[in-house]
């Protein structure tokens, strides 16, 4: 079994597109979301409604709540806020309900996806090094799991001591614990501006990561047309 692992949509639906076109190139059978589907670009709807069709795992993630609830955005970098305010004016009431729904946490087969963290899933910790990631672990009861939310592709491991490794091709050991970022598919914030998943295979015990490129002028004059804030469209091109 091949599964494309992939999330930090953010309403990007060129970046979204190179993707599942690729892991059905790569052989892949199934598929996992770890959510924040919306916010930032300019087809949440669209973007929601594919992987709402791919009747796959997904896990809410912070710009999902957002959008899914009438949360308060005062308190918010005003450039997201200004952006959830306009996804949640493009998105159908039976949209939201649908990202209000999503679970925080899942096991799926023997892995476990999460946005952000296990330990505290809901207030939305960032793990970037593995200091970080040493809570994680704590509550991390599957051999590998699976997040996002940074943006950035990374793997932490955990034997004796917490080590991260290379995000490129990873071989999923005994008696090791993972824990793995799958990069972002609408807005890396590596410096590299392709769209970002995993495959997970199964059966080969191995994690692979994937870069594309997509219509990068396409999705950038969308935010343009659709009256977002210019940076949004400007970022894009330098993976911050």
């Amino acid at each position: 079994m091949r599964i494309a692992i992939f999330g930090d949509i953010h309403a990007n639906l060129e970046g979204l597109e190179a993707v599942l076109a690729d892991a059905k190139e790569q052989g892949c059978d199934s598929h996992i979301c770890m959510g924040d589907v919306v916010g930032y670009n300019a087809n949440p709807a669209e973007c929601l409604e594919i992987v709402r069709d791919l009747n796959c795992p997904v896990v809410k993630g912070n710009h999902d709540l957002d959008c899914g609830f009438d949360t308060s955005l005062e308190m918010m970098n005003p450039v997201a806020a200004e952006a959830l305010q306009w996804t949640r004016e493009q998105l159908a009431p039976d949209q939201r309900q649908w990202l209000a729904r999503l679970r925080m946490v899942r096991q799926v087969h023997d892995f476990t996806i999460v946005h952000s963290t296990l330990d505290q899933p809901n207030s939305w910790n960032y793990v970037t090094n593995r200091f970080d990631a040493m809570a994680n672990f704590f509550y991390q009861v599957t051999p590998v799991c699976f997040y996002g939310h940074t943006h950035v592709p990374r793997v932490f491991a955990r034997t004796n001591n917490v080590l991260e490794v290379p995000a490129e091709e990873v071989e999923i050991e005994p008696n090791v614990k993972y824990f793995i970022n799958t990069g972002s598919v609408g807005q890396p914030r590596d410096g590299d501006w392709r769209a970002s998943y995993c495959i997970y295979d199964m059966d080969a015990k191995r994690v692979i990561f994937r870069r594309l490129e997509y219509d990068l002028e396409a999705a950038q004059k969308k935010i343009i047309a659709a009256g977002l804030p210019e940076m949004l469209a400007e970022r894009l091109a330098f993976g911050r």
